[in-house]
């Protein structure tokens, strides 16, 4: 073996272990709210709280909403610069944003701050997950797609896990943890500010670890060939950095529907009640903004790339034909993305919190029972197995075939879950398993098809369009988790809402994967071809 294949080789390897690396940190911060959300609001909403019993539920889905943006805002601003500047450089500038402002969430004073520092910190989340599919597609040959496919997914529950037993152990072992603080030192109210709520400050911090993976992606990860090959024929000159505007205002459209949706716009609305019911005016307000936001977000984040393709298609690079092929794909390929990270975001992410909700119920003498931890690790393990299979299935069956069998798999476990269960115990951990393996089992089939809908020279940017912009609509539909909660809690003791109508709202939003059966079948069957350059 020569010295060029033999360094190419360690290349490849390399690349993917970073790339794991990343992706399986970003799977850590994902998962890290969930877990920590509801002791975090439950300390910085104390005043509000009492006022209005459900402000925890409705920041709660805020701040999930905020992350989603900003993670698709990152999707295509980070897909924008690895297509311009390279996937190795773009790729440690995601990782570091994501790390850092996640660390900082641990030093949060409000909500607020909280979703703010999200916010930023999704930007490098959408960004890292389009740069290293992106850089691991092109360097490896294209009969390892689906096994990589599969790992990547994979990579990312090893970080939901990771969440979990972290969890897990403080929990456990919290008061000899801060022993060890107060021993070298620590102001006793610095430690119990750390310890307090579980230590969620503590897990926060803790995400800034990541950041170190920078120094490893800079010195041993090659950059992609192929990406090289369309740059040195200055396919990537067709980019302008003046586009980026339209995801500055695409975001803002976004922001806009997550507003009217918010606590915000609700109290906005009763100041408006005396004794009557919200004018007609104000509730139409909220149905048009969010079509305009949607419109706007839409056009905004698709710009560069439209920008782009036009200048190409001027030069005599691209066809009309082409064109307008790339754009439909872009529009499908967040179709497909939207209905998983609608089902996800919006049901099964909140399984952890209706978890605790349950174990409440149970007597005081037999716990702590954990149930957080042990819900997360449940739906991990599900899942790591789950991004495997579904991306073989992918590569042995067929990419619509599997999206199919994903879709209908989702909609019968979200439904078993959420209604065959009503205490938490073994058979309530059983089914989270099985629902988190086969609605995470998504995220191994999109490293499997969206790289294969576009070209070297817009993949990055593209793909992290089709994937984060899913995310702008399961965004708006995460926040209908707790409209619908509030809808069945009618009638409901508020000691038992959580228990009793959220389920109901969850297995409703489930619905959605079914609209997935048919949408797939718009788009190409590309197993078996070449990955497109």
């Amino acid at each position: 073996m020569s010295r060029i294949s033999a360094v190419s080789e360690k290349g490849k390897w390399m690349a993917l272990f970073a790339a794991l690396l990343g992706w399986m940190f970003d799977g850590f911060e994902i998962g890290m709210f969930p877990l920590v959300g509801p002791n975090a609001l439950k300390e910085l909403l104390q005043g509000e709280l009492a006022v209005n019993p459900t402000a925890k539920d409705q920041w709660f889905g805020v701040i999930m909403a905020t992350f989603l943006i900003g993670a698709a805002t990152g999707g295509v601003v980070f897909g924008w610069l690895g297509d311009r500047i390279g996937r190795v450089r773009a790729m440690s500038l995601s990782i570091l944003t994501y790390a850092v402002f996640t660390g900082l969430c641990g030093f949060a004073t409000q909500a607020w701050h909280i979703a703010a520092l999200r916010f930023i910190a999704s930007l490098g989340m959408g960004g890292e997950w389009s740069l290293g599919v992106a850089l691991v597609t092109e360097l490896w040959p294209n009969s390892s797609r689906a096994f990589l496919a599969g790992l990547i997914g994979a990579a990312a529950n090893v970080g939901f896990l990771a969440v979990g037993l972290l969890s897990l152990v403080l929990v456990s072992f919290i008061q000899g943890f801060g022993d060890f603080l107060g021993a070298i030192g620590m102001p006793e109210a610095t430690v119990q500010t750390l310890l307090r709520g579980d230590g969620w400050r503590l897990l926060m911090i803790a995400g800034a670890l990541p950041a170190l993976l920078v120094f490893f992606i800079r010195l041993f990860v090659p950059e992609s060939h192929k990406w090289e090959a369309a740059n040195s024929e200055q396919e990537t000159s067709y980019w302008a950095t003046q586009d980026l505007l339209g995801v500055v205002v695409g975001a803002i459209g976004a922001a806009a529907m997550v507003a009217l949706w918010s606590p915000a716009f609700d109290q906005l609305t009763s100041a408006y009640l005396v004794d009557s019911a919200p004018p007609a005016w104000l509730r139409g307000s909220r149905l048009l903004g969010t079509a305009l936001g949607f419109i706007v977000a839409l056009v905004g984040y698709m710009y560069p790339v439209v920008r782009y393709l036009g200048r190409a298609r001027a030069a005599g690079q691209l066809t009309s034909t082409d064109r307008s092929r790339y754009l439909k794909r872009m529009l499908l390929g967040a179709c497909l993305a939207g209905i998983p990270l609608l089902g996800t975001w919006g049901s099964f992410q909140w399984a952890p919190k209706w978890a605790i909700a349950l174990s409440n119920l149970l007597p005081v003498d037999g716990g702590p029972y954990h149930a957080k931890e042990y819900t997360q690790i449940a739906a991990s393990l599900g899942a790591i197995i789950g991004t495997i299979l579904a991306a073989l299935a992918g590569g042995a069956i067929g990419r619509r075939p599997t999206y199919v069998i994903l879709c209908i798999g989702s909609f019968a476990s979200l439904i078993y879950l959420y209604l065959a269960n009503d205490a938490y115990g073994h058979q309530l951990l059983a089914s989270v398993f099985v629902a988190g393996g086969v609605t995470a089992a998504f995220y191994g089939w999109f490293p499997l098809y969206l790289p294969e809908l576009f070209p070297t020279s817009i993949r990055a940017t593209s793909q992290g369009f089709a994937y984060n912009f899913g995310r702008v609509l399961s965004a708006v539909g995460s926040l209908q988790t707790a409209v619908l909660t509030a809808y069945f809690a009618r009638n409901i003791v508020a000691e038992r809402i959580e228990v009793e109508a959220f389920p109901r709202a969850g297995a409703t939003l489930a619905g959605i994967y079914l609209l997935g059966v048919a949408i797939i079948w718009l788009g190409p069957e590309t197993k078996g071809k070449p990955l497109p350059d």
